[in-house]
């Protein structure tokens, strides 16, 4: 029998070196996808600055900026799909698009619903108004307190687990739900929330689009995530297709500049290993 831990490390070789073998290996034309020579993504674009609307109407952002490039080394015309959040796992799974590019945290769960690649990572921070005496620089001071966050965040599971370790006796996290960030931050604004939990590049844009009403109180990236793109398990021949893309890119240098860019970096096969990991 395979043991489980090394099934793992095969599908992290596999989903780490062949988008590098992308570099020395043309890449497929014939990607299977919903709609024929046309790569349909799922993305939240209420999520600047990785995904999000332009003054323009346009998607624009990280995300947007990555796919958009990966479409074409793959031959593809590329569409981009606003869907809320907590939507896209059940939209890639039933075809409604082919690939889930919206800041999308690899969690051991969700890595047994869909096939990840693995592009970037990142953080989270803790937001308060400018106006708030309470503080907080760490999740373990939130006990007793209201936390707004997005639906279906992948640090809710770490809140509840602080809720119920740490703040035994001191009153639970109670963390509020919101369809989207910006609703979020709204909520905080207004009070109904006494904290917001986000990634900290959205909280930094947060940050400036409120004219500094909005602050970040922690002083270092909390819960650091690999983020990847998210394919329906079934379709391998997208999965090696953009595997071969990003390799492309990455041979050109295009990745690396919009690493850059975007104040983010590469996750190593290591760190990916390890969040795929239950």
């Amino acid at each position: 029998m395979i043991s489980s831990s090394n099934t793992v490390s095969r599908a992290v070789r596999v989903a780490v070196l062949a988008s590098l073998a992308g570099a020395m290996a043309p890449v497929s034309m014939a990607a299977s996808t919903v709609e024929s020579g046309l790569l349909q993504v799922g993305t939240d674009l209420t999520y600047p600055p990785y995904n999000y609307f332009d003054d323009s109407k346009q998607p624009a952002g990280f995300d947007v900026e990555l796919m958009t490039a990966m479409a074409k080394q793959a031959g593809l015309k590329v569409k981009f799909l606003d869907t809320r959040f907590e939507n896209l796992i059940i939209g890639v799974k039933g075809n409604k698009f082919d690939v889930i590019a919206s800041t999308l945290y690899v969690k051991p769960e969700r890595a047994q619903q869909i096939t990840f690649i693995p592009y970037m990572k990142t953080g989270v921070s803790i937001a308060v108004t400018k106006a708030a005496s309470f503080k907080p620089t760490e999740p373990e001071q939130l006990c007793g307190k209201k936390v707004g966050s997005i639906k279906g965040a992948a640090w809710i599971a770490n809140l509840k687990k602080v809720s119920q370790t740490v703040c035994a006796g001191k009153g639970d996290i109670d963390v509020r739900e919101f369809p989207t960030s910006p609703e979020t931050t709204q909520a905080l604004l207004a009070g109904g929330v006494d904290a917001q939990l986000e990634d900290s590049a959205v909280l930094q844009d947060t940050a400036r689009k409120t004219g500094g009403r909005v602050v970040i109180s922690s002083q270092r990236n909390l819960y650091p995530v690999v983020v990847g793109l998210g394919l329906n398990q079934q379709n391998k021949e997208l999965v090696d297709a953009l595997q071969a893309a990003l390799g492309k890119l990455r041979a050109t240098g295009e990745y690396q500049k919009l690493l850059t860019k975007y104040n983010v970096a590469a996750p190593t096969a290591e760190e990916f290993k390890a969040a795929i990991t239950p």
